[in-house]
């Protein structure tokens, strides 16, 4: 399928007809500049990229779907929402196969430097906050390849943040901060049932590790676009990404400064 088949089936909800990858000679690489050239099309109509998705940074997640290794997507105006008072409710309208991921997410007050040292990097952060992403998939059953999660525009379709936490009432630097997080804990609960505990150091050791990883893999894709100031980055799922249906309330429970957040599905 080419860029504007991709955005079609991402706008209707509807599964491919068929894979992208069925013979394993559609490379990583081509499907980022697929990807971006589905940015392109969403920037044209109207949208407004607010930051990236990372997603596949958990390892214990990789022998379940088969990848192996982090990716990464655009986030959008029109797929991300702030709760109010640690609660949101989002529609799973046009969502294919929906899935829930507890997460925490940056927010950038600086673009940082090429060549940034974690410290750096930790400079340039301005808030943390912890979100739910609902994740989705175009291929049936969620069997796919590593390409395909990518030309799936990352498999992101919203992006729901709860209340944001300052750095600087975390951490003083980057190890903290790092260590902090590893440390921490999430629990994901459905209603009052307790689904499934996570740690920090599942995403690919720490959050800002991921974070570390992510902005040179950005740098290094041909076309792509630097963080910008105010941009947004969840930085992968501490759990499984676990099924949704209309109706449903999830919550997570970080011990990260108590931090939580609680998503109401819609029709």
């Amino acid at each position: 399928m080419n860029p504007n088949e991709l955005l079609s089936h991402y706008d209707s909800g509807q599964c491919w007809p068929h894979a992208l990858d069925s013979n394993g000679q559609y490379p990583v690489s081509s499907a980022y500049q697929d990807a971006l050239t589905v940015r392109a099309l969403r920037i044209a109509r109207g949208e407004r990229p607010l930051g990236y998705k990372i997603g596949f940074t958990n390892r214990k997640i990789w022998d379940l779907y088969k990848v192996y290794a982090p990716m990464w997507g655009t986030v959008w105006d029109t797929t991300v929402s702030y709760g109010v008072n640690s609660e949101l409710s989002l529609s799973l309208k046009h969502i294919c196969q929906p899935r829930i991921e507890p997460e925490i997410v940056f927010g950038f007050r600086s673009t940082p430097k090429i060549g940034a040292t974690l410290d750096e990097l930790f400079e340039s952060i301005e808030w943390l906050a912890p979100g739910f992403e609902i994740v989705q998939s175009h291929m049936p059953n969620w069997k796919f390849t590593a390409a395909e999660t990518v030309a799936d525009s990352g498999l992101h379709a919203k992006l729901g943040i709860g209340q944001k936490i300052m750095i600087s009432d975390l951490a003083g630097n980057a190890a903290e901060l790092i260590k902090l997080l590893a440390n921490s804990s999430a629990n994901l609960y459905k209603g009052k049932e307790l689904v499934e505990t996570g740690v920090g150091s599942n995403v690919l050791d720490s959050p800002l590790e991921a974070l570390n990883y992510f902005i040179k893999e950005l740098r290094s894709c041909p076309g792509a676009t630097d963080i910008q100031p105010g941009d947004v980055v969840t930085t992968g799922t501490w759990t499984d990404a676990w099924p949704l249906l209309p109706g449903e309330s999830w919550r997570v429970e970080f011990s990260l400064k108590n931090a939580h957040f609680q998503l109401n599905l819609l029709d």
